[in-house]
């Protein structure tokens, strides 16, 4: 399979890409087993009907993985390197809300490598749950 790469000449500031995805059950149950979080706040009604947030929540790290699959298949794209993201949780995230993952490239920097690119996570009511700052480089080419 032929994959192409994503070059600084394909990508410019105030482009952007989203992804949108309802969080199920099975999405909470796959990263309970990916990563063995447990929380009581994730799994158990009865315990996170007892907090402020009257039912149980998808972990946080859950929804900000769709940052992951922007980076690599959207924005920058295919070649893409993560090379950091900032993260503020704003609001829980609920099963069953169905969530638009946003990137807008603020800043490109060929010559140090660079893309900086605004994130964001809006549930479908139009709140922001998640915000940062993702940082990406390029690829230089294929072996």
């Amino acid at each position: 399979m032929t994959h192409q790469l994503t070059t600084y000449n394909d990508l410019k500031v105030g482009q952007k890409a989203s992804l949108q995805k309802k969080i199920t059950e099975d999405d909470l149950s796959n990263f309970i087993a990916i990563t063995g979080d447990e929380n009581p706040l994730h799994v158990d009604a009865s315990f996170a009907e007892q907090t402020f947030f009257g039912q149980r929540i998808a972990h946080g790290m859950l929804s900000a993985s769709l940052f992951s699959t922007l980076v690599g298949m959207h924005i920058p794209g295919i070649g893409a390197i993560y090379k950091s993201q900032t993260l503020e949780f704003l609001r829980p995230v609920f099963i069953g809300d169905t969530l638009v993952a946003w990137f807008e490239i603020i800043a490109i920097d060929p010559e140090k490598e660079l893309i900086e690119i605004k994130s964001w996570i809006e549930n479908q009511d139009g709140k922001i749950v998640i915000e940062g700052k993702t940082i990406a480089s390029l690829l230089r080419g294929l072996k």
